[in-house]
């Protein structure tokens, strides 16, 4: 059984990718640790109670982070998210408590009495996992894996023209994390894009199933399918938490990753957030890169409709 702790800033796509894993029936969420990003930490946590109690799955521990990045102010997406991260519909109404120990503490606690077996997923800023890595790196070495929602991948960002949300709120933080030597992959916010997005007729099918996680999915991500509507005229809601989590779940998804050398930009002020990744495929590397081993697996290509398909499957079972 594998054992996973999820790091999340709960936002309405972050939403689906924690009721993914918790009902999921082959894997065990050790616990749910929150930390600001799409939304200040004391809304990322209500609403990740509250998709425990939606998801009619797990209803693993749930503990409380980091409520500013490591060295800035904190940017938010409300903007894409709504006020309160789930569309503001008024679904926020969790019964559930958080534990009292910080997010932190429990990380590693999980990690010392399980070495070698808990995989973290980030579906947020990584301020928690820097912060456990400062505190003991030694303990953190003991990770099995890391996957993360991270970077614009090999496209450009959604957040500046370079820079992809979650690196960018603490790019400081991603940068620890990747130069942590724990194992990692990375799925690129452009393998979250096109057949991956739910259209009209998807959220049609959700809805007319009358499951409650289903309808919740869909009902939580109307600010961010109103956003879409607005920039681009696109009925859809893209997913880019949830296909991480396809990524965790599902690795037959997966067409094509690469090794890669990923260096984040933290002192350039234009480039801030920047992940820059180096396969080795260039014909000239600069100093800043000579000599550098991978540190991360990169996902470069994804079945995306396939991830959908399943995705839908799991949520009207």
């Amino acid at each position: 059984m594998r054992k996973l702790i999820i790091d999340t800033d709960t936002g309405s796509d972050d939403a689906v990718a924690l009721i993914m894993a918790l009902k999921s029936t082959n894997l065990k969420v050790e616990a749910i640790t929150t930390v600001c990003g799409n939304v200040p930490i004391e809304l990322a946590t209500k609403n990740a109670l509250m998709t425990i109690e939606v998801a009619n799955g797990q209803k693993p521990p749930l503990y409380v982070g980091a409520a500013k990045p490591l060295m800035h102010d904190l940017v938010t997406a409300v903007n894409v998210h709504g006020e309160d991260g789930m569309g503001d519909c008024h679904l926020i109404h969790p019964t559930l408590l958080p534990e009292s120990k910080h997010a932190v503490d429990a990380i590693l606690e999980l990690i010392e009495n399980n070495p070698g077996e808990i995989e973290i997923v980030t579906i947020g800023p990584v301020t928690n996992i820097a912060l456990a890595i400062l505190k003991a790196p030694k303990t953190m070495k003991k990770v099995k894996h890391i996957y993360t929602m991270g970077t614009s991948g090999f496209g450009p960002g959604n957040t500046t023209p370079v820079a992809e949300f979650n690196v960018y709120v603490d790019a400081e933080a991603y940068s620890i994390m990747l130069n942590s030597g724990i194992p990692t992959t990375i799925i690129g916010f452009d393998v979250c894009l096109g057949e991956a997005a739910w259209n009209k007729e998807d959220m049609d099918v959700l809805l007319a199933s009358g499951k409650e996680e289903a309808v919740f999915s869909v009902q939580c991500n109307s600010s961010l399918l109103a956003y879409n509507l607005e920039r681009s005229n696109e009925h859809i809601v893209d997913l880019p938490d949830a296909v991480a989590m396809g990524v965790v779940l599902w690795d037959e998804i997966v067409v094509e990753d690469k090794l890669c050398y990923c260096y984040v930009c933290t002192t350039e002020a234009a480039a801030y957030g920047q992940v820059i990744l180096n396969d080795g495929s260039k014909l000239a590397i600069s100093d800043g890169f000579a000599g550098h081993t991978p540190n991360a697996t990169v996902c470069k290509t994804i079945d995306n409709p396939l991830f959908k398909k399943r995705l839908i499957e799991l949520l009207i079972s």
